[in-house]
């Protein structure tokens, strides 16, 4: 069964700039129910306001970082399956590990395009 195109998805960077790559990304594969936050504290806002099918965070943010909002997410019974993946300029393998023993779904290391995106949604959400 193919995803629904339709489900929201929230991107959350500190960067604006990054924001709009993946919004754009994300509209290319044809998803256009997006939700942006600038940190792990107004993403996590966000999440508890409204249910969400993804959340696309950025590692690197104050005043709450991504892998904070992971394991925020992942204790929290409403929100612990939602799909997560964790974007990062830092390919370090300490953060990798820790990214995945906190249970994060997969990992994209930045720069990347649309194919790398598609790549690693897939694997998180299946076929759309």
């Amino acid at each position: 069964m193919a995803v629904d195109k339709n489900m929201p998805v929230l991107i959350v960077d500190d960067y604006s700039s990054m924001l709009r790559i993946i919004r754009n990304l994300l509209f290319e594969l044809g998803f256009k129910n997006i939700t942006e936050a600038t940190d792990g504290r107004e993403a996590l806002k966000k999440l508890n306001r409204d249910a969400y099918g993804l959340i696309i965070s950025d590692w690197n943010m104050e005043p709450m970082s991504g892998y904070d909002l992971l394991v925020a997410v992942r204790k929290d019974e409403q929100m612990k399956k939602t799909p997560f993946i964790m974007v990062t300029a830092e390919s370090k393998v300490e953060n990798v590990v820790a990214a995945r023993e906190a249970g994060v779904d997969n990992y994209i290391i930045k720069p990347f395009n649309g194919a790398t995106l598609k790549q690693k949604m897939k694997r998180v959400i299946g076929d759309f």
